[in-house]
């Protein structure tokens, strides 16, 4: 079972909505959808679209990157076919995929993308406002004159 916001085609990923979609050249579109759920169950937003984790991890669909990310892929596989799913996209309880993240969590290929996720999730402008945050204050006077006082969240 794959994720309900995500469709895999043959040489895409989408949105189940068609509400946004894109194209893989050098890793295959199922290894980009879980490149994006694994985004997406590191760093859980539910208010951030697929598509912006999508967007952070569009980078690793380079040639250079393409063995590397297969390898990691097929290892967060057979993770989850040793508790006894066909694959990652298949488990469908993210408590129980973040379990099968931290079994990995000391292996490179999830540091990379962790350390990666920080900022390709969260310096994309777009996702800013989703968080409350204006971006710099500096050429608007400073947080003193700007944004101090109207944090809502504390």
């Amino acid at each position: 079972m794959m994720g309900a916001s995500l469709a895999v085609g043959s040489s895409f990923v989408a949105g189940s909505s068609a509400a946004w979609a894109m194209e893989t050249q050098h890793v295959s579109p199922k290894q980009m959808a879980t490149l994006i759920q694994m985004a997406r169950d590191i760093y859980p937003h539910n208010q951030i679209a697929d598509e912006y984790y999508a967007r952070a991890v569009k980078g690793y669909d380079t040639a250079e990157s393409a063995g590397n990310v297969a390898n990691g892929i097929q290892a967060i596989d057979a993770a989850a076919q040793g508790r006894g799913y066909a694959d990652y996209l298949s488990v469908p309880w993210e408590a129980d995929r973040v379990e099968i993240l931290k079994s990995m969590e000391q292996s490179a290929f999830f540091q990379t993308i962790r350390g990666n996720l920080i900022t390709g999730l969260y310096n994309q402008q777009d996702v800013w406002p989703l968080f409350g945050y204006e971006g710099e204050s500096y050429t608007k006077g400073g947080y003193l004159n700007h944004g101090f006082d109207d944090i809502n969240w504390i």
